[in-house]
């Protein structure tokens, strides 16, 4: 659990200074459990400059509740939590002093957003928290007030968590939460899971990964792991200490994220991805009459058109593309032998088999089902649905090349290609990735796919 805060104080000399307004949300890592917001009154003014950064002033502060009259709530809504802020080190002595003042030792671990965004997103121009997330299209209101820059704070280290792939940032919150007997542990890991799409990952007592998944239903799949007597299930259970997850909004994204992290943090008992998880590919060359030919072909490095799970998957999708593009199945592969081919017999076929239709015309058609099915070149977003009502996912392809995903706000327009290459999460572009794209938009309609031209970029 984290504890993301925002700080506000009157100014002044070193650890002098007072606070004058505190916001706190509980983070589970996907979502606000809990805040806490209040003005203080720091019994002492506040320094000009602050005034007019703020906006806050003496007068608002004097009936606010004094530091000690809130202390009670910030242990609570802190307690068995990381602190997370902007510049985290300033806030964390800022709440020490105060405490200190009134006897008392607070202390917590803490997580710097600014230090995680210079790891994570590195290169940018600025990291003070309202340059940082207006680059990564971050709303942010109330500047200055300790409510409007926590809540983006929030959103940034959500950001942060999904864009580390090395996933260090888990692995150490799973470290410090409190261990749970064998009897006890499946009832307690499986009510704290969502029954939603993501990628889950099985912990063993020192917070290092064993295994990674994904499901369109977290709870039940990590059940399956947990109710299943295979001998290597009854291994991983004896092993196991908690469970985390990252919810992806669709399983696009979520198939995307279990290929690269699985390769990434190789899992004990995951497979080891040595083999490519498609069989064969689409490839195209001109014959000597100037027609595009398509041939079906074991998947061998070869730039080819798109990729297929097994052969079976080729010849059927290849066959209901030939029908929808009225392509002839001979120059297809589909069809072996001489003259015309099956299909002009019963008039289905425009006759390029016997060079009776131009080869102009019929290439047309062919160089269509090639842009639709292959990304070659291409530079292009592919949208689909996000985490949470208000959000939406997006893949970044450019030149051909898968680059990453990441989330953006619906009040937020991604038309500008640098914004959008600033909140993904780089992705590794290998031949499992792009099958993974390919094969899951060729069953599945409901992203949108935004062209963008080179002017754009």
């Amino acid at each position: 659990m984290y504890a993301v805060l925002d700080i506000e104080t009157t100014g002044g000399k070193y650890n002098e200074e007072g606070v004058t307004e505190i916001a706190v949300y509980k983070f589970d890592g996907h979502k606000v459990v809990d805040q806490f917001i209040s003005l203080v009154n720091p019994e002492q003014p506040i320094q000009p400059f602050v005034v007019n950064l703020t906006g806050i002033n003496n007068e608002m502060l004097r009936n606010a509740p004094k530091f000690y009259e809130v202390a009670k709530r910030i242990v609570e809504i802190t307690t068995d939590c990381i602190l997370v802020a902007h510049n985290a080190k300033f806030d964390y002595r800022i709440l020490r002093t105060e405490f200190r003042r009134l006897g008392f030792e607070y202390e917590r671990k803490s997580l710097c957003t600014v230090e995680l965004s210079k790891k994570l997103i590195p290169g940018l121009p600025s990291y003070s928290l309202g340059k940082l997330v207006r680059s990564l299209g971050i709303p942010l209101s109330d500047r200055h007030r300790a409510s409007g820059d926590a809540q983006a704070t929030v959103k940034l280290f959500k950001m942060l968590l999904a864009k580390d792939v090395e996933k260090d940032i888990l692995k150490d919150h799973v470290r410090l939460e409190p261990k749970r007997n064998l009897d006890t542990k499946l009832v307690y890991l499986l009510e704290e899971l969502p029954a939603t799409t993501g990628v889950y990952y099985l912990h063993n007592e020192e917070g290092e990964i064993i295994y990674i998944g994904k499901s369109k239903n977290i709870r039940k799949r990590v059940n399956q792991h947990f109710t299943n007597d295979h001998h290597k299930a009854k291994e991983m259970q004896k092993e196991v200490s908690s469970v985390s997850y990252e919810s992806c909004g669709n399983e696009l994204i979520a198939l995307l994220k279990e290929n690269q992290e699985i390769k990434q943090n190789k899992p004990k008992y995951n497979k080891a991805l040595k083999k490519n998880i498609f069989s064969h590919a689409l490839y195209h060359s001109t014959d000597e009459n100037g027609y595009i030919n398509l041939q079906i072909g074991r998947a061998n490095g070869r730039e080819n058109i798109t990729t297929f799970t097994n052969l079976r998957q080729a010849k059927t999708l290849l066959s209901n593309w030939v029908e929808e593009y009225q392509l002839c199945e001979r120059l297809s592969g589909l069809e072996k032998g001489s003259g015309n081919c099956f299909k002009y017999s019963i008039k289905n076929c425009w006759g390029a088999c016997i060079d009776e239709e131009a080869a102009t015309e019929y290439n047309q058609r062919a160089r269509d089902l090639i842009s639709k099915y292959s990304y070659e070149s291409q530079n292009m977003m592919i949208i689909g649905r996000g985490r949470d009502v208000d959000e939406k996912s997006v893949l970044l392809i450019e030149d051909g090349e898968f680059k990453g995903m990441g989330y953006f706000n619906l009040n937020h327009q991604v038309n500008n290609i640098d914004i959008v290459k600033s909140i993904i999460t780089p992705m590794k572009n290998d031949r499992d990735t792009q099958h993974i794209i390919q094969n899951y938009l060729r069953k599945n309609h409901r992203f949108k796919i935004v062209h963008f031209s080179e002017a754009e970029k």
